[in-house]
């Protein structure tokens, strides 16, 4: 059923938009200023195999999917129905899962389609909307297409077969490898067999480690294509087919030393490795030192003048309970919209964020001071929070406090947790005081719109130096652009309609009683102006003009 719901529901989607994707593709990168004419050429001629394999991969993708989520929600849901605090345990075991099983499928359908209809459009108005960057558009020599091409087919040509081929000779190797390591964890209970709670997975991770085998011969086939296409890169980079051709071969060197790491064979390939750049990096160099010992990484990077981030080293036997003590990427999701639900309302009964804002989200499902303003000031007060001001620290919504150590431990979140840790470092540099981190906070809810950060009276005030102003205007630029990236993943918009509806409700309320409010006021039966007006127009405009002189 997950795979139905999810295969013929993505598929429905994709294919009943392909033709609007396709055109908005193409106008969108006709239009662009960001690429120049030699480039903008060459991708609307090679744009026609991914877009005509899009609908291929989204059908196929989907079904695997589908069948992946149908399998393993279910599985999941039993291991927790015989846990503690369950009665009939044996009625679980076949009840739990299913109908959530099918209501989790329609919401993987629901988001991929917020993605096709509102992601896209974004990045795709993105594209042709902004100006390049420093002024300079990005485009390519045409005099190297030639040979950057003749590198990309003699790359394909022998990279993807030679590499298919080492994959394939190693896959035996590594299936004993992985059982013998598996059965040797199980017998001394380490690894995966450490914690009671793990032993069914790990004892379906040894019943399933062929298809991981067969699932590691097939991405390596299909990275081949990029390993072989990546001599047109090196060609162009260079200026040089001889050093794209001496690329050629080295990736298949690395391939096989690499693959030899990690299987723990024997080091180095019997394959030649030539080198294929010019100017070879400095062993010294901030790329290199992670090779190193930690103690001398740190060393290094302390000579260097560079910070590195500190990593801890995996350790062979960790607890269960000690892992789900950290911050997973979900619960960092879930209190991210904590925060905007938050603020949301704070902002909404003083007045700032107004009805008409929400009634155009609803309507339209674009407000720039909603989707990206309220996120980007709600990120901002995580990063201002007085407890945590002086730590590079984040205290969430709920007073969880997210710190270099627990928090999730996997690309998504690096990616969200590093831009912010820099940006708080910068934050710190610039010593705000409170009237300038107010300023700042008004920048990063209204920057777009200049009148209204005229009436929000919240002690903010600009500093009188330029240069600092200019800072602070550049860091609401970047927490914007945050903001901008994260409306734009596949769970955001229907997490923060809810947010919309808290905050809906919140203005309806705040309306009701400014309204009581009004009515009850002396100075409207009075014969001043605002007096005359309530007499000679209903009491609903009456009370959004009180509403609107107050702010």
């Amino acid at each position: 059923m997950a795979a139905l719901i999810i295969g013929v529901g993505n598929s429905a989607v994709t294919i009943g938009l392909w033709p609007v994707h396709a055109f908005w593709t193409y106008y969108s990168l006709a239009r662009t200023k960001k690429i120049g004419p030699i480039l903008k050429a060459v991708m609307l001629v090679t744009l026609v195999v991914p877009i005509i394999l899009v609908p291929v991969t989204v059908v196929l993708g989907s079904i695997l999917v589908g069948l992946a989520y149908g399998l393993v929600a279910p599985l999941m849901a039993t291991f927790e129905a015989v846990g503690e605090g369950h009665e009939n345990k044996f009625i679980h075991c076949i009840v739990d899962g299913t109908l959530t099983t099918v209501k989790g499928s329609c919401t993987v359908v629901r988001d991929f389609t917020d993605v096709c209809f509102h992601s896209y459009f974004s990045l795709m108005d993105e594209l042709h909307d902004q100006p390049p960057k420093d002024g300079k558009a990005l485009d390519i020599d045409l005099l190297q297409l030639p040979g950057c091409v003749l590198a990309g087919l003699l790359g394909i040509l022998l990279d993807v077969p030679i590499i298919t081929l080492i994959a394939i000779w190693k896959a035996p190797y590594m299936l004993l490898k992985g059982w013998f390591r598996l059965v040797q964890d199980f017998i001394g209970r380490e690894g995966l067999f450490f914690d009671v709670a793990c032993l069914p997975f790990a004892s379906l991770a040894i019943l399933l480690w062929p298809l991981a085998v067969v699932g590691t011969v097939l991405a390596a086939f299909f990275s081949s294509f990029c390993i072989g296409l990546y001599g047109a890169v090196v060609v162009y980079q260079e200026g040089s087919i001889q050093l794209g051709s001496k690329y050629i071969v080295s990736a298949i060197a690395l391939f096989d030393e690499y693959s030899n790491d990690l299987l723990h064979m024997r080091e180095g390939s019997c394959f030649p490795r030539p080198e294929y750049r010019r100017k070879k990096k400095s062993s010294s160099g901030p790329a290199q030192t992670s090779c190193l010992p930690d103690k001398q990484r740190t060393d290094s990077a302390h000579r260097e003048g560079n910070s590195i981030p500190h990593k801890c080293i995996p350790e062979r036997t960790k607890s269960l309970k000690k892992t789900f003590q950290r911050l997973n990427s979900v619960q960092i999701w879930d209190r991210l919209f904590h925060s905007c639900e938050f603020y949301g309302r704070a902002l909404v009964q003083d007045g700032v964020i107004r009805f008409s804002d929400i009634e155009e989200w609803i309507s339209t499902g674009k407000s720039r001071i909603l989707s990206v303003g309220l996120l980007a000031y709600s990120i901002l007060q995580t990063l201002l929070h007085p407890v945590n001001f002086d730590s590079l620290n984040f205290l969430v919504s709920d007073g969880a406090e997210l710190t270099k150590s627990d928090r999730a431990d996997d690309r998504v979140a690096e990616w969200f947790f590093h831009p912010l840790m820099i940006m708080k470092e910068q934050i710190q540099s610039y010593k705000l005081e409170d009237r300038e981190a107010l300023y700042l906070s008004k920048l990063a809810l209204l920057s777009n719109s200049p009148e209204r950060m005229e009436t929000w009276k919240n002690g903010g005030i600009p500093p009188s130096d330029g240069v600092k102003k200019a800072e602070l205007e550049g860091l609401s630029r970047r927490l914007q652009g945050i903001a901008t990236s994260v409306s734009r993943m596949p769970t955001f918009r229907r997490r923060f309609q809810n947010v919309v509806k808290v905050l809906y409700q919140a203005a309806v309320e705040t309306k009701s009683v400014n309204l009581n409010t009004v009515r009850s006021l002396p100075i409207l039966k009075s014969k001043n102006k605002l007096g005359r007006q309530y007499d000679s127009v209903n009491k609903k405009q009456a009370a959004n003009q009180y509403d609107e002189n107050n702010v």
